[in-house]
């Protein structure tokens, strides 16, 4: 490795793209293209830097595998940026495989951080904090190590554990201080304002206010019954009972708990749950119906009482009932809250990460779209979706092997 090749790593390795590339722009050997490649990544040129790396591996001799491997590495975080979740998990395995091998073992961490990374964006925490609980951070450098509790955040605050998430992200800011790179150092601070952003809100009384992470945490926790409307279940801690797949039913429990603890008119009730505007015999009929699905999927948390003009919710053992709500309304929320990281995802990212069809997914991308809520940029297979035209960048990618002297 000459001196300019190692001053470039360096200078990437400090998350001086501008600095790597005054070094390495003019080159073309292998080893240049792939530290100019992860310097275009590092600057928000994504495109650029996947072409780079994948001539980069291309240009790499069959010997040089440690190379390759570390190139499938950097693709890898440059998809996961590009929200691109659906590359080869495979690829990216054997590749840390290779790099463990020849004891690399920096990159080949890096490389199970971005398989953390990725199921965490798809919501598969038990998977996610079963391959963290592998890795131990103590002895990693400090750009890894904020990584690390930015991982263990992300899984404490998916699971409302508030008090988990914080420790998590004061650790994370304090490595990433250490290491002294000013990205890191601004994903952890916007990691941070999750916790200061409401996060919901209740609807309890006929009045409604905005939640904190932590007060949805103590919500849950309290002894009211609530009808959760983020996940679409109704809970009296301990127990949960979910309607995510019967809409209607769970459309009735919510507008029972809003009025609680007063009725709610059958008119009200038909409206809410059927979309009905002049309702007949058989609207008021298939209410009855429905009311009666709802007694019996809620009789261990409450009863469902008919009234003069409708019917009333009554909880069994519960002081209160409230309903916790997405802080705004909106049929596609749920596409919403995926894009305002401020990264571009594709529409198959999307699919992947809600769990549902890529053409439904879709349908609610165009639906926003029509409603100046979203943008889309690129054309075709390269199309991306995002709420604000925000750059994106990579964490820093350390390809080349550290020097003796380090």
């Amino acid at each position: 490795m000459d001196s300019l090749i190692t001053a470039a790593a360096r200078a990437l390795a400090a998350g001086d793209p501008i600095g790597a590339l005054n070094r390495v722009a003019l080159r073309d050997d292998p080893p240049a293209l792939a530290l100019r490649g992860i310097a275009m990544a590092q600057l928000g040129d994504l495109v650029r830097a996947k072409a780079l790396l994948k001539n980069a591996a291309r240009a790499f001799g069959p010997r040089e595998a440690v190379a390759r491997a570390r190139c499938v590495v950097a693709e890898a975080e440059i998809a996961l940026v590009s929200r691109d979740l659906g590359w080869p998990a495979k690829g990216l395995d054997a590749a840390r495989t290779t790099l463990e091998q020849h004891g690399d073992h920096v990159n080949a961490t890096h490389a199970r951080y971005l398989e953390v990374r990725r199921l965490l964006l798809i919501g598969r925490l038990d998977e996610a904090e079963r391959l963290l609980t592998l890795l131990d951070p103590a002895p990693l450098p400090p750009a890894l190590r904020t990584i690390h509790e930015l991982a263990v955040a992300g899984i404490a605050i998916r699971r409302l554990s508030t008090s988990v998430a914080r420790a998590a992200l004061v650790r994370a800011r304090c490595a990433a201080l250490d290491a002294g790179i000013p990205a890191l150092l601004a994903e952890v601070e916007s990691a941070s304002k999750v916790l200061l952003t409401p996060a919901a809100r209740v609807i309890a009384n006929g009045e409604e206010r905005p939640l904190l992470l932590e007060e949805v945490e103590a919500l849950l926790a309290s002894k009211a019954l609530v009808v959760d409307a983020c996940r679409h279940v109704v809970r009296h801690a301990p127990a949960v009972v979910s309607l995510a797949s019967r809409p209607v039913l769970f459309a009735l429990a919510r507008a029972l708990a809003e009025a609680w603890p007063s009725d709610v008119p059958r008119d009200v009730l038909l409206a809410r749950a059927f979309g009905a505007k002049l309702a007949d015999e058989s609207h008021r009929a298939r209410l009855r119906v429905e009311i009666g699905r709802l007694r019996k999927a809620l009789r261990s948390l409450a009863a469902i009482s008919a009234t003069e003009r409708g019917f009333r919710l009554e909880p069994r053992g519960a002081r209160k009932v409230v309903v916790l709500a997405r802080p705004v309304d909106e049929e596609h929320g749920a596409v919403l809250a995926f894009l305002a990281d401020g990264e571009a995802w594709s529409s198959s990212a999307l699919a992947l990460a809600l769990g549902n069809s890529q053409r439904s997914v879709q349908r609610a991308l165009d639906s926003l779209a029509e409603a100046g809520k979203i943008q889309a940029i690129g054309r075709a297979r390269a199309r991306r979706w995002m709420t604000a035209p925000v750059p994106g960048f990579t964490t820093t990618l350390l390809l080349p092997a550290p020097l003796p002297i380090d």
